[in-house]
Order: structure tokens, then C-alpha cells, then sequence
């Protein structure tokens, strides 16, 4: 892979420590040094850096204790140490305590760019939009468990772009050439979600004029992605265990079982170890998903993805009015400010609304609209009562079937005073999809996140 990385190199031997510089620095990659492990550590917290590549034997601390540092604070980092030809026990006890790698001296220039070269991401990968520290490690931390096929259950508040993570798990993995198939667990009704996971056969139930396939047969070779895994009804919990189990699923319906060669993601915006105990989410098939925990920082904990994402997002509003748009630095320091409770979405509808009121080619702080629910703290202890007025429908008539609905909706619940156990009688939907719903509008709209 060609792509250019900021390495750190860690080295107390200073004409030693020069020469990685300069065969790094030639093969096009940014790169600092560090005289020990306290000035890394330094380095490291100030700069952050994709990847660091140390000497084992240092003093007063060496290349393990800065190993551990390193991995307590930024987990994702990948750190390869250096070692003579007689320390390779320790080279080996390096490697259980999480080293990416090792390298022997001496070695040539070409055996240490090889080495570096399969640990190189670019940030804006696979559509990932990864500037900050943050963001970073759990990128590398995907593209790390990328490479193997174990489930990964992703986790995060709504609007993180753990969706975008995910798909960016499947195109590093070996099943890239497979299909990439994600269903909503939130967004299809109980009585639906059975026979759309697992597929049916003809006459299975009413309406089952033909058979068809689930979400698994669909991504079988692939990957599936099981979005809001924790919405799932209890019932369906078991059969989707024993599918994971046994490696293969019967429609509904049938009797012939259908073997599976897949890959299971999962996400989730709840706390899943408290969705266990509270009993709304089976511990087995939670352990079963939790093989390899991702957890996906907020936005407003990786600041420095801020401007980035917006620059993406105004790219390509932009281009699809046929217009260049940039911010203003006012404007900038408006987004930089601002604490997102509704994450890289609630981003990504901003920056769509400002391209449409702004009446040039600069976006200023006027075009930006920001929810004054700026806190997640205060979104989420505000009362219902309070939530429909913020995520009121339009007084304009509906411009689609979609609009429609949403105003359907919120116009239920003010008329039952924000219950959500009388609205659901009243609009015929389960509970799970009218939460679902209000999530949504609340992301879309001008209030934050629950």
C-alpha cells in the first residue's frame, strides 16, 4: 500500500535514531523523533501519530513499559519495537502485550518500509473520515480485527457512522469481493423481521405468494450487518442464536436448512451489558456478538473530525448543485464549537441545510442552523411534552409520503399528550419502531440525540 503515515520513532541511539528518520522521511512519510519514552509519550498526546516504531532496550523506560503506556492511552495505535538478535524472548513477550511487530537488528531500509507498509490506513478511507487521534485508533483497531473473521459488535451513540465503520470492516476484510448486506432490526415490524432475516417459503404465511431469500442466504460468501441488534424482540433473539451457532438457517416455513459462509456485525446505541441485565437482551447471544467490541467515540470526543466531515459533506452538496461552497472561518469556528448530540448525522444535515440558505458560495454563521438542545445531558431529560414541540412537524403540507408519516406520527402523540403506550395503539406499530422513529426525527430535525 502506498499510502504516506505519520511515524513516530522512538530511538536513544541519536545517529541510529537519524537514519530511520531519513529512510522513512525518503519513502514519503511524515516522520518525528524521540530521544525516550517520556518525550514520546509527549509527542504522542500532543501530535498523535499512525504508528510507532521504538527501540526495545531504553533507559529509564524501555520499549515494553512504553508499550503498555501507549496502549493504556491511544489502544489502537500500532507500535512495532526494534531488538537485537539475543533479545528475542523478549521480542516474543513484546508481541503477547499487544506489539503490532518486531524487527531484528540490523536490518535493511527495504525489510523496515515492508513492515511499516502493511500497517498503512489512509484517514479518509473507504469513505471513514478519520483526522482525529480518536477516531484514528478505532480505525486501526478495524482494520486490524478487518483481517480476521470474527464478529464485532460496534457500539456508540445514534449517528456515529457505525454503519460507515462497519462497511469499512467488509472492503479491508477477504469478503470484500462478497455482497455487503445490512438490515435495520429497529426499523421493520416484529411480525416482519423473522421472515426478512431468515426468508420464507411460498405459503409460509398470508401474503406469501412466493418464496425468497433472508438477509442471511443474501449475504452468504459476504458480510451481514445486524443494525440495532438490541431492538430485536426476545423470541427472535434465540433463533438468531442458534443461526450464529450453527452456521446455517431454515426459512420460515421450510424444512430444508441452508448452510452459511458469512460474517456477522452488529450495532448497537444502547448499553448492551445493561440491556442484559435488565433482561431485554439474552446474555449468550450477547457474548455470541461481543466477540470484538468496537466502540465508536461520539463526536463531540473527536473534535478534530469536526471540519473534516464538513469539508466532505459541503464537497459533495456542492457538486451535486454544481456549485464550489466553502466556510468561512467564522462559520468554522461555529461547527468547532458546537457539540453535535446528534453526532456526525445531525453534521451532515447541517451542512445540507446551509448549502440551501446560503445565498453565495460562502457559508457563513447565519446559514448554520444549530439546535439550542446542544447539551446531550439536558436532551435527555427534557420531558415528551417538550420533545414534540422541538420535533413538530411542519405547518407546510407534507412533500412526501415519507413527511407524511412523520407528521402522522407527532401529530398522534400531542393528541394523547406525548404517551407513547397510547400513540402506539393508536398508529398499529410496536413500541421498538415508534422509538425508532422519534430517533430518527430527532437526528433529522433540530433536536439532539436521546
Amino acid at each position: 500500500m502506498s499510502e504516506h503515515l505519520s511515524i513516530l520513532v522512538v530511538e536513544d541511539d541519536d545517529s541510529l535514531r537519524d537514519a530511520l528518520l531519513l529512510t522513512l522521511e525518503a519513502a514519503g512519510h511524515r516522520v518525528q523523533g524521540a530521544s525516550g519514552g517520556q518525550e514520546a509519550l509527549d509527542l504522542i498526546d500532543r501530535e498523535g501519530f499512525n504508528m510507532v516504531v521504538s527501540d526495545l532496550r531504553m533507559a529509564p523506560m524501555d520499549g515494553l513499559q512504553l508499550l503498555g503506556e501507549i496502549h493504556g492511552r491511544h489502544p489502537g495505535l500500532p507500535v512495532m519495537l526494534m531488538t537485537a538478535f539475543g533479545e528475542v524472548d523478549k521480542a516474543v513477550a513484546a508481541m503477547r502485550g499487544g506489539a503490532c511487530d518486531f524487527m531484528l537488528k540490523p536490518f535493511e531500509p527495504k525489510a523496515l518500509l515492508d513492515q511499516i507498509a502493511r500497517y498503512a490506513i489512509p484517514p479518509h478511507a473507504e469513505g471513514v473520515i478519520a483526522e482525529d487521534p480518536r477516531s484514528r485508533d478505532v480505525l486501526l483497531l478495524a482494520s486490524r480485527v478487518a483481517r480476521t473473521d470474527a464478529t464485532v459488535l460496534l457500539t456508540g451513540e445514534s449517528g456515529t457512522g457505525k454503519e460507515v465503520f462497519a462497511r469499512y470492516i467488509h472492503d479491508q476484510s477477504s469478503r470484500v469481493h462478497g455482497p455487503f448486506v445490512a438490515i435495520n432490526c429497529a426499523a421493520i415490524p416484529d411480525t416482519l423481521l423473522e421472515a426478512t432475516l431468515f426468508g420464507h417459503e411460498r405459503g409460509a404465511y398470508t401474503g406469501a405468494q412466493t418464496a425468497q431469500a433472508g438477509k442471511f442466504e443474501q449475504a452468504n460468501g459476504g458480510t451481514l450487518l445486524l443494525d440495532e441488534i438490541s431492538e430485536m424482540p426476545l423470541g427472535l433473539q434465540a433463533k438468531l442464536l442458534r443461526v450464529l451457532q450453527e452456521r446455517e438457517v431454515e426459512r420460515v416455513g421450510g424444512k430444508r436448512p441452508v448452510a452459511l459462509d458469512i460474517r456477522v456485525l452488529a450495532t448497537s446505541n444502547r448499553d448492551m451489558a445493561a440491556e442484559v441485565k435488565a433482561g431485554r437482551f439474552r446474555e449468550d447471544l450477547y457474548y455470541r456478538l461481543n466477540v470484538f467490541p468496537l466502540m465508536i467515540p461520539a463526536l463531540r470526543e473527536r473534535p478534530g473530525d469536526i471540519l473534516p466531515l464538513a469539508k466532505h459533506f459541503l464537497a459533495l452538496q456542492g457538486s451535486s448543485v454544481g456549485r464550489v461552497i466553502r466556510l468561512d472561518g467564522a462559520a468554522e469556528a461555529k461547527l468547532a464549537a458546537y457539540d453535535w448530540p446528534g453526532n456526525v448525522r445531525e453534521l451532515e444535515n447541517v451542512v445540507q441545510r446551509a448549502v440551501i440558505m446560503a445565498p453565495g458560495d460562502s457559508i457563513t454563521p447565519e446559514s448554520l442552523s444549530l439546535s439550542a438542545w446542544s447539551s446531550p445531558q439536558l436532551a435527555a431529560t427534557r420531558p415528551v411534552e417538550s420533545e414534540l414541540n422541538a420535533v413538530s412537524a411542519s405547518d407546510a403540507a407534507p412533500a412526501n409520503m415519507k413527511d407524511l408519516e412523520r407528521q402522522h406520527i407527532l401529530d398522534t402523540l400531542a393528541k394523547v399528550g406525548g404517551s407513547r403506550k397510547k400513540a402506539v395503539e393508536l398508529l398499529g406499530i410496536s413500541e421498538r419502531t415508534l422509538r425508532y422513529k422519534l430517533a430518527q426525527y430527532r437526528q433529522d430535525g433540530d433536536v439532539g440525540a436521546e
